[in-house]
């Protein structure tokens, strides 16, 4: 049964190999139907692979293949809870070593385009404590990369 709410994520012509890139990476994901054009369309032919059903980390989403007319940008990413630096590491390794590139603030892009943020869950309890203890995380966020946990956990603590 296809889910009410669904995000599609665009693709040039990868969307197959993407969908299977993210549920070898994330916990909870899967996959579902791949579906081919019944026809011949602007970027494709018929027989070619024209969408991907999957699931990432428990979210229902469809692959579409339409060409390389419109590309990803950091107004849509997914955030990802990780519990410790080990699955920080181990996630953020696979986008940025699968032909990604990082970015700040456990930011990273995947080889297709889509934004990441790679979040221990020690982060998110700094940001929402607020007061002294949230400024001192967000300090030492904001000189990182991928996201030092025993950094964070240190700033909290001051």
């Amino acid at each position: 049964m296809v889910a009410k709410n669904t995000i599609c994520l665009w693709f040039d012509k990868d969307a197959e190999a993407a969908a299977r890139f993210y549920v070898e990476t994330f916990p909870e994901s899967a996959m579902g139907a791949v579906h081919r054009a019944p026809a011949d369309y602007p970027s494709g032919q018929a027989g070619d692979v024209l969408t991907v059903e999957f699931t990432v980390a428990g979210i229902p989403c469809i692959g579409l293949n339409g060409g390389p007319t419109c590309r990803h940008n950091e107004a849509f990413s997914f955030q990802i809870a990780t519990d410790d630096q080990a699955e920080t590491d181990r996630l953020w390794n696979a986008i940025v070593g699968h032909g990604g590139q990082e970015s700040a603030c456990g930011w990273c892009k995947d080889r297709w385009g889509i934004s990441w943020q790679i979040t221990p869950r020690v982060l998110t309890a700094a940001m929402a404590a607020g007061g002294e203890e949230a400024k001192r995380a967000f300090a030492a966020m904001m000189t990182m990369r991928k996201i030092d946990v025993a950094a964070i956990e240190a700033a909290r603590r001051g």
